[in-house]
């Protein structure tokens, strides 16, 4: 258990930023989830502006912390090849 003021105070800290964090990865989610749906259906024009409203945020997701540089890269380069593909 904490016992310093420093720790208790570190412990509450780290509960609101966990929550903030998970909401902000949630959403970064949602994002993707929405081009691979617009893929899954084959619609090549929904699926290029899914994926241009899920970029900016994945970089923000990146800015925040809450995900890796190059993760974010990788899941954005993959993104692009397949809805590329799809024409």
């Amino acid at each position: 258990m904490a016992n310093t003021p420093q720790a208790k105070k570190r412990i509450r800290r780290n509960s609101n930023r966990a929550e903030i964090n998970g909401a902000r990865v949630s959403r970064i989610r949602t994002f993707v989830k929405a081009v691979e749906s617009a893929l899954e259906k084959g619609d090549k024009k929904a699926a290029a502006e899914a994926l241009k409203n899920a970029q900016p945020e994945m970089a923000r997701g990146v800015a925040r912390g809450v995900l890796h540089k190059n993760t974010a890269s990788r899941k954005f380069s993959r993104l692009t090849k397949r809805v590329s593909a799809l024409g």
